[in-house]
């Protein structure tokens, strides 16, 4: 059996030698694997719509509070996370909005979002349903 790879290439796995065993944990030499994949994630990236800076450094700095929220106070973070959840499904269907307005293809938004085109169109038409 084979673990298929960005462009369709395909890395033979001796399933036996690995048994139930996560793969990291098994004898098996991924460092080719590993390098493939990191490389299609940084193309991947390369193509993706970039954040604006003030809004990355929102988001990291969210995601610390949040995390230190869990440890301190979980029932505040998961309230934490609900409002989040609600402000990103109404901004998601504005930007949806917008996006089908200018009549943005699914294949398009893939490559601004850094995902496949199936992820994408979901991505979009969910947003867009009301």
């Amino acid at each position: 059996m084979c673990v298929r790879m960005a462009r369709r290439r395909r890395i033979p796995l001796d399933w036996d030698a690995v048994g139930d065993r996560p793969l990291y944990e098994a004898d098996i030499d991924l460092t080719g694997p590993l390098a493939d994949w990191n490389a299609h994630l940084s193309l991947v990236r390369d193509k993706a719509v970039p954040l604006p800076e003030p809004l990355a450094t929102l988001l990291v700095d969210i995601t610390e509070q949040l995390t230190a929220t869990t440890a301190d106070a979980p029932l505040s973070a998961l309230r934490a996370v609900g409002v989040l959840e609600r402000i990103a499904t109404r901004v998601g269907r504005q930007a949806a909005d917008a996006l089908a307005e200018d009549g943005m293809s699914a294949d398009a938004a893939a490559t601004g979002l850094g995902t496949t085109r199936s992820k994408a169109l979901l991505l979009l038409l969910t947003a867009q349903d009301r």
